[in-house]
């Protein structure tokens, strides 16, 4: 069976890799480039990196901080009306996912009719026919992938929605992880596991590849061995170097085999919670790992190899529940909470957070259990107690 493998047309990686920026705007005839990041970025001075080459070369640019994480629908439609409006030739993101998320739909819808709304996944009615500005993504966290996929994921009232299309993809990626230096440790630990969690559900997803499964795997390796140190010790430059690699590959992993159970579980604690994607993620994690792992306990060995263990004297079964366990112990030494409780989410919200997850065919159809209402409301009773069941 063929399979179809789809990557960002052209990525840097590496450190002071933004080096390349200039170079690349130079390859597109454009005039006017509108820069999008969060106001934090520019108030630390980390979007100058990107603005005073630009402006140094004779490029107009122009800095939009209207970005905030889980970014609401109505956030979308602003940016893309403005985006719209002033007419610029190119846009380029910095930030975590939802700067890089912003700027691939304003990149591309600019140059469609109609609102955001009218392109969602579930309930849009439009489709995405050109391809839009030129864009190039440059990520400050290590976790979401967005500079390499082509989802743009917008929160809607009670759950999330994606508008998504190959012309999403970027242009040009620049993974810099001395970008990353900056960033605090609670936001380094929820991006690293949402990275991990990319890779693990991509390597176990029904849609997974012999490409696939290698970038996945190496993703793990890197994160696994990584992401402690990274939380503890922000300046240590091989860690946060081994967190970008892991992010970039698990981005290239999911982008290709999909993601499953944890991110359509994860989405309504976001819409209905305001719980940043990566804690989403990251306090479901074990809790799906081990209600799916009879499906998939040769590829849950696997994992646990990657993370570092040694599963040679193992069985598949023993070695699928210390996989489990890892997962777990890792969430809980970056100090994430490890159960819903510990995000003040109460146990009457279980029903309307499985009412949610319950539309998110696209994803739950990766998954190798199949996921029926029953099943989601048992993973969220067992996040929500603290304690692993499996069907």
């Amino acid at each position: 069976m063929s399979e179809k493998i789809t990557f960002t047309p052209i990525s840097y990686t590496g450190w002071d890799s933004l080096s390349h920026l200039l170079d690349e705007v130079n390859r597109f005839n454009v005039k006017k480039i509108l820069v999008i990041t969060d106001p934090f970025l520019k108030d630390i001075g980390l979007t100058n990196k990107v603005v005073e080459p630009l402006e140094s070369a004779g490029y107009a640019t122009e800095v939009y901080t209207d970005v905030v994480p889980e970014p609401p629908l109505a956030i979308g439609e602003k940016l893309v009306a403005y985006t719209r409006d002033n007419e610029f030739d190119m846009v380029i993101g910095i930030g975590g996912g939802s700067a890089l998320d912003l700027t691939k739909l304003a990149g591309v819808l600019a140059s469609h009719e109609g609102n955001v709304a009218d392109y969602l996944n579930l309930t849009g009615t439009k489709k995405v026919t050109k391809k839009g500005l030129p864009t190039i993504l440059i990520p400050t966290t290590s976790g979401t992938g967005s500079e390499v996929t082509n989802i743009s994921v917008l929160s809607l009232e009670t759950t999330k929605d994606v508008v998504t299309h190959d012309y999403l993809l970027a242009d040009v990626a620049i993974v810099d992880p001395a970008l990353t230096i900056s960033l605090p440790p609670k936001v380094t630990a929820a991006t690293g596991v949402d990275a991990l969690t990319h890779a693990v559900e991509a390597y176990i997803s029904k849609n997974a590849s012999p490409v696939s499964d290698a970038l996945a795997l190496q993703a793990i390796r890197l994160i696994s061995n990584a992401i402690r140190t990274a939380v503890s010790n922000g300046e240590d430059k091989q860690a946060r170097t081994d967190m970008s690699y892991g992010s970039y590959l698990a981005g290239l992993a999911f982008f290709n085999a999909g993601v499953a159970g944890v991110h359509a579980l994860a989405y309504p604690i976001g819409g209905q919670f305001h719980i940043a994607h990566g804690d989403s993620n990251a306090v479901l994690l074990p809790y799906v790992m081990g209600y799916i792992r009879q499906s998939c306990e040769k590829r849950m060995k696997d994992i646990y190899d990657a993370m570092g263990f040694s599963s040679a004297n193992l069985s598949q079964e023993k070695a699928s529940y210390k996989c489990v366990t890892e997962l777990k112990r890792l969430v809980e030494d970056v100090n994430i909470p490890s159960t819903l409780k510990g995000f003040n989410i109460t146990e009457d919200a279980l029903e309307s957070l499985t009412n949610d997850a319950i539309e998110q065919k696209r994803i739950l159809a990766r998954s190798p259990m199949p996921l029926q209402k029953d099943d989601i409301f048992a993973i969220y009773k067992a996040a929500f107690d603290g304690t692993i069941v499996e069907r």
